[in-house]
C-alpha cells in the first residue's frame, strides 16, 4: 500500500480539496481507500488575486511569480494538514494546482474567446502552485503539471480523470456515466467492462457546471453570498425556455468531443451576456438562476443524446453540484429512465473524487503507468502525466 495525498482547486476557486489515500494495485486491480478528505479555503486576499488573474487582470512577472509560490504554499499546507491525524505520513503528493488559463487546441468554433492568431495547433493550459515548492515545504516527492504531457501529443489536457473512473467505477453489466459537476461539468462514459472495453471509454467537458450559478449569486447579492444552498433560490424561479434555447445554440455545445472548456468561455463575460439577454424577458433573479440551472442540466442531457453510443443505465454524480438538490432533481426529470446516484454509493467519495484522481495519477506516474486516455483527450498516444519534484 502506498500513501498519497491528492490536491486540486477547481474552476470555482473556492478552496483546495485534499484527499489522503492508500493505493494498491496498478490498473485493472486498482484499489483506493480514502483515509481523510477536507477542503481548505484560500485566504480571501489570495483568492481575489487568483480570480483577478483568471478574469484577465494584468500583473507583473514579479507579482506572477509571487502568486505562483503563494498558491504552492497553500497547497503544501493543505497536504500537511490532511495527514496530521492519520499517521504514517504520505510518501507521494499529486497536485493538480490551480488552473488560471485554459485554451483547447484548434477549436472548431471561431467565435470562442481563446481563438487567437497562432501558428501552433497545440492547446495551452496553465496551473499555478508549482510542485517544486510543495515538495520543498513538505519534504514529500510531488508530482504536478499533469496536463502538459497530454497537450504535447495533441490532446486537450482535460478531462484527465476518465481512466481513474474506468478503473474504480466500471460495472461488468451496466453502461455508466460518471458526471462531475464542478465549476465546469465533465463526463466519463463507461461501457460494461468486458473485452476491449477500455478502448470504448469516452469523455469530455459538458459545459458550465456551478460557475455561472455561483457568479450569478455573487452578482445578485453583491458578494455577500457565494452560492445557492441546495438550489433553493433557483427553485423559486421559472425557466425561460426561449432564453435557454439561445444559450444552447452556442458552438461549444454543438462541437463533438474531444473538447474541454473553462472560465475563459463560461465566466464573467458570458454571465454578463446572459444577464443582458435576460432583460428582454423581465426575469427575476430567481428566474435567471432557474434558467442557468437548466442550462447545466440541459447541456449534460444534450451531450449524452448527441455524443454517447447509447444512453447510460446509471449516472453517478460527483463534485459540488452533486449537492445541489434542485439541480439533481432537474437532471432526473430530464433523464427519467436513468438511475442517478452519487459516486459515494459506488464506493468513491463524490466530494473528493477529483482530489483522489490526482493522487492516483501521481501514483501511476511514479510507477511509470500512462495516465491519459487518448479517445477522451484527443491525444495521439498514451503518455506519462506529470513532472516529478523530489523531496
Amino acid at each position: 500500500m502506498t500513501r498519497v495525498v491528492g490536491l486540486i482547486s477547481g474552476t470555482s476557486v473556492d478552496g483546495i480539496d485534499a484527499a489522503f489515500v492508500e493505493i494498491a494495485g496498478s490498473e485493472s486491480d486498482l484499489t483506493v481507500e480514502l483515509l481523510a478528505g477536507a477542503t481548505y479555503p484560500y485566504p480571501e486576499k489570495l483568492r481575489s488575486q487568483i480570480l483577478n488573474l483568471c478574469a484577465g487582470g494584468s500583473i507583473s512577472m514579479a507579482e506572477f511569480a509571487l502568486l505562483d509560490d503563494a498558491i504552492a504554499r497553500q497547497f503544501a499546507q493543505a497536504a500537511q494538514a490532511i495527514q496530521k491525524h492519520h499517521p504514517p505520513a504520505a510518501t507521494l503528493i499529486g497536485s493538480h494546482g490551480q488552473t488560471v488559463y485554459h485554451r483547447p487546441p484548434a477549436p472548431l468554433h471561431l467565435d470562442a474567446p481563446w481563438h487567437v492568431s497562432t501558428n501552433t495547433p497545440l492547446g495551452y493550459s496553465l496551473q499555478l502552485g508549482r510542485g517544486e515548492v510543495i515538495a520543498h515545504a513538505t519534504g514529500i516527492k510531488t508530482v504536478s503539471n499533469f496536463r502538459v504531457a497530454d497537450i504535447t501529443v495533441g490532446g486537450q489536457g482535460a478531462p484527465l480523470v476518465s481512466k481513474i473512473d474506468a478503473c474504480l467505477l466500471s460495472s461488468p453489466t451496466q453502461h455508466r456515466c460518471i458526471q462531475n459537476i464542478g465549476g465546469i461539468g465533465n463526463v466519463t462514459y463507461l461501457p460494461p467492462c468486458q473485452g476491449n472495453w477500455l478502448d470504448l471509454v469516452s469523455g469530455w467537458d459538458t459545459g458550465p457546471g456551478n460557475t455561472l450559478l455561483d457568479l450569478a449569486v455573487q452578482h445578485f447579492t453583491q458578494g455577500s453570498q457565494s452560492y445557492d444552498q441546495d438550489g433553493n433560490w433557483a427553485r423559486q424561479g421559472t425557466v425561460c425556455q426561449p432564453l435557454l434555447n439561445q444559450w444552447l445554440s452556442h458552438d461549444f455545445f454543438q462541437q463533438p468531443p474531444p473538447k474541454s472548456t473553462g472560465r475563459e468561455l463560461f465566466g464573467w463575460d458570458y454571465l454578463h451576456q446572459c444577464i443582458a439577454k435576460s432583460q428582454a424577458y423581465s426575469l427575476s433573479p430567481a428566474d435567471l438562476l432557474a434558467t442557468l440551472t437548466e442550462l447545466t442540466v440541459a447541456s449534460i442531457e444534450d451531450s449524452y443524446r448527441h455524443f454517447l453510443p447509447k444512453m447510460p443505465d446509471q449516472i453517478f454524480l460527483c463534485g459540488g453540484g452533486s449537492r445541489n438538490l434542485y439541480l439533481k432533481e432537474r437532471l432526473q426529470s430530464r433523464l427519467q429512465s436513468v438511475d442517478i446516484q452519487k459516486t459515494d454509493q459506488a464506493g468513491v467519495s463524490g466530494d473528493f473524487k477529483e482530489a483522489i484522481a490526482f493522487a492516483v495519477l501521481a501514483y501511476w506516474r511514479d510507477l511509470g503507468i500512462c495516465g491519459n486516455l487518448p479517445p477522451v483527450t484527443g491525444a495521439k498516444q498514451a503518455v506519462l502525466l506529470g513532472n516529478i519534484a523530489p523531496s
